[in-house]
């Protein structure tokens, strides 16, 4: 039976948490810890970092690990860049669990573009109301351009905004599409600038922006070392050879009568 680390932080990697479990595998899950009250999960649990390539590559040899999945969140490049080089360096097999990307649907008004910096050029040069999706921790080279004003909305509190600069909304995932047609209608929201995550949970405000006309600016995914990708549990679990018929998931829970 594989021993394995999961790294976290997805939807995808919950689901996946769960999988595990159900079938009895021995597996760590590892998240970086950014939020106040992450979701509980139903594996042993580490929070923070590693201390680098080094400090990954000591505790998968401390920890015995026999496989790792790489389940984190596709602009946590970091971290999939140190499970990369650790991973070669120990002899071990490891897996990206990852979301395709989204893609862009007739009426969209999409500027891609490669990164932050590029995000923050490509608003206008006219004052704009700005639904700034991409989480807390890159807000503020946002926020120095004083010409416009920032719809933020974030899992946890603590980011103050004076109202003229701005609001916050505190919310978790999934949205829905009435949800987010309702948040840009209420905030007369004029462009979106979000990270090309890609997944179900956070796609409604691509679809409301696409219903309003807003223009949206949506930043590329930062670029990862080659590595073998999968799109979903099932596939996982074929890869650590712990599966039971079709519907791992399904045929663990009926063998414990759930």
């Amino acid at each position: 039976m594989p021993r394995v680390l999961l790294l976290g932080g997805t939807t995808e990697a919950s689901r996946l948490a769960q999988a595990l479990a159900a079938v009895g595998v021995d597996a760590v899950f590892s998240y970086a810890g950014r939020t106040d009250a992450p979701l509980t999960q139903p594996l042993p649990t580490r929070v923070g970092g590693f201390g680098g390539v080094a400090g990954l590559r000591d505790y998968l040899q401390r920890e015995a690990i026999t496989h790792v999945v790489d389940a984190t969140h596709p602009f946590a490049a970091q971290m999939s860049r140190h499970a990369v080089a650790a991973c070669a360096e120990q002899g071990l097999p490891l897996l990206a669990l990852e979301r395709p990307a989204w893609q862009a649907h007739p009426g969209d008004r999409w500027q891609q573009v490669p990164d932050l910096a590029a995000a923050v050029a490509a608003l206008p040069a006219t004052p704009a109301r700005v639904f700034l999706a991409i989480g807390r921790q890159h807000v503020q080279a946002f926020l120095d351009d004083t010409r416009h004003w920032y719809l933020l909305r974030l899992v946890d509190p603590g980011l103050p905004l004076p109202p003229e600069r701005g609001a916050v909304v505190l919310d978790r995932g999934p949205f829905t599409l009435a949800n987010d047609l309702a948040l840009l209608a209420q905030h007369g929201i004029t462009h979106v600038v979000a990270k090309n995550a890609g997944g179900q949970g956070a796609q409604a405000k691509l679809d409301a922006a696409r219903q309003r006309g807003c223009p949206v600016i949506l930043i590329d995914r930062p670029p990862i070392p080659a590595r073998p990708v999968v799109g979903s549990v099932p596939e996982v679990l074929r890869w650590l050879d712990c599966t039971h018929g079709d519907d791992p998931v399904h045929a663990a829970r009926a063998e414990r009568g759930v």
